[in-house]
């Protein structure tokens, strides 16, 4: 009785291109031979004609330089391949770290006073006020609760998703990724409710009550009925 080879490669066709699915229970040297072998087949032996993109998906083997680039070179050989992405599911302590940072919310209380820069990585809470003249700067979003009276510049990172709220909205000037809205034409609505800026489908800033933000950016908070 004939035993079946176990397949390690998987290889579909998208409307993009190419999806490979790669096994990882197996050695990356019995990888690379397979993954070899099976794009030896006519069809992926091709130089001329449109170059095809291919996103690989390695599952959960975490795959370093050296091994990137070996897949990169067998997937070009003598093929009009061209590697999109490689994607694992596990990643390295140290990428692992610098996610933490970047989504970690920054918790902290002092006046921002004029001529006072305050920068963060991830989010920023600070209790307290942003003085005229001061400015609070945060990749993710920017919370004050106190008055924001200086310059706010939220997802400095260039994400446009990015929020900032505020007990008292009366900036001299809001800014998320590279949207800039000066000394904004705004009147902060009667009695003592918090505010909050983001950016629209247009890439126009609009300032709501803070409650909008339920419903304009759903996955704020991890909390079911968010805020």
């Amino acid at each position: 009785m004939k035993v079946q080879k176990q397949q390690y490669v998987t290889i579909k066709g998208t409307k993009d291109g190419l999806t490979l699915h790669l096994d990882d229970s197996c050695s990356f040297d019995q990888l690379l031979q397979e993954l070899e072998e099976m794009l030896s087949l006519k069809q992926y032996v091709q130089q001329t004609g449109p170059v095809i993109g291919v996103n690989v998906k390695v599952g959960n083997r975490l795959i370093n330089t050296n091994q990137r680039e070996k897949l990169e070179t067998v997937i070009k050989q003598k093929r009009n391949l061209l590697v999109e992405s490689i994607e694992s599911n596990v990643i390295t302590k140290d990428e692992a770290l610098r996610l933490k940072k970047e989504t970690e919310i920054v918790p902290v209380t002092k006046i921002v006073r004029s001529g006072q820069i305050l920068k963060v990585k991830g989010d920023l809470l600070l209790i307290g006020d942003v003085n005229p003249g001061g400015e609070v700067n945060a990749s993710g979003n920017i919370f004050v609760l106190g008055a924001l009276k200086g310059i706010a510049h939220a997802g400095n990172d260039g994400n446009n998703q990015a929020v900032i709220a505020a007990s008292l909205m009366k900036p001299s000037q809001l800014r998320i990724g590279e949207i800039i809205n000066r000394a904004p034409d705004h009147t902060p609505h009667e009695g003592s409710e918090m505010e909050c800026a983001y950016l629209n489908e247009d890439e126009e800033m609009v300032i709501e009550r803070l409650q909008q933000l339920t419903h304009l950016r759903p996955n704020l908070t991890r909390f079911e009925g968010g805020i």
